[in-house]
């Protein structure tokens, strides 16, 4: 699991925590997923510092409701795509990618 970016898990938990939520029409279980998922992704990147996983989580919530305010005029799956496309982004720029040598 060690070779699976944290920035893919960032963004498939937005999306994860969505499909939960639908799928069962319990919204508390895919929160449940999202609260999962965050924990997951700062444990595993917690290498990158306090300051980079804590923009992270703020950009992760930023675009948690961003998905809501999209929806009405993008659709629910669209806006849950392109949010997590953002945070996967963001995540990969600040945990993943390599520093230049």
């Amino acid at each position: 699991m060690s070779r699976v970016p944290t920035s893919l898990i960032a963004a498939l938990t937005l999306a994860a925590g969505f499909f939960v939520a639908q799928v069962t029409d319990v919204r508390a279980l895919g929160g449940l997923v999202l609260v999962a998922g965050v924990a997951w992704c700062v444990w595993r990147a917690r290498a990158a510092g306090v300051l980079r996983l804590a923009t992270v989580v703020v950009v992760g919530a930023v675009c948690f409701v961003a998905a809501h305010v999209l929806a009405p005029h993008l659709g629910a799956w669209p806006s849950v795509l392109l949010v997590a496309a953002v945070l996967g982004a963001v995540t990969w720029a600040l945990v993943d990618r390599r520093p230049r040598a």
